[in-house]
């Protein structure tokens, strides 16, 4: 079993640059695909970003390409969002997850973190 937890989270302004870790205990992180995922009071959860084991590719949801970058530090078992030039329609609750599979669907993902909030003001 993996455990997560999300810690970065914070209040920042529109244009401000924000770091999410993602910590597991449990197990080791290498076979898995890392993500991240957001929720807001409107939306469900929603895919934001993904990096795969082994070949470390990155997939990003069309609304935070360029701007988003997630990596990975197995030996650590970590994984990091970093968030530039933040939107005031990127304040949610993130989430970060593993799973086996590459997939952007929330249901290929086991484990979750209970999730940390951005804020965005503009």
């Amino acid at each position: 079993q993996l455990q997560l937890r999300e810690s970065g989270g914070g209040m920042v302004q529109a244009g401000d640059s924000l770091r999410l870790s993602c910590t597991a205990s449990g197990r080791g992180i290498s076979a898995y695909t890392l993500a991240w995922f957001r929720r807001t009071p409107e939306k469900d959860r929603e895919f934001v970003a993904r990096i795969a084991t082994i070949t470390l590719t990155q997939g990003y949801a069309d609304s935070v390409k360029g701007r988003f970058s997630i990596s990975r530090e197995d030996l650590k078992n970590m994984w990091y969002l970093q968030m530039s030039n933040l939107k005031p329609e990127d304040t949610a609750v993130y989430y970060c997850a593993a799973g086996r599979s590459w997939s952007k669907d929330d249901d290929s993902y086991n484990y979750w973190g209970r999730g940390t909030q951005v804020t965005v003001s503009s």
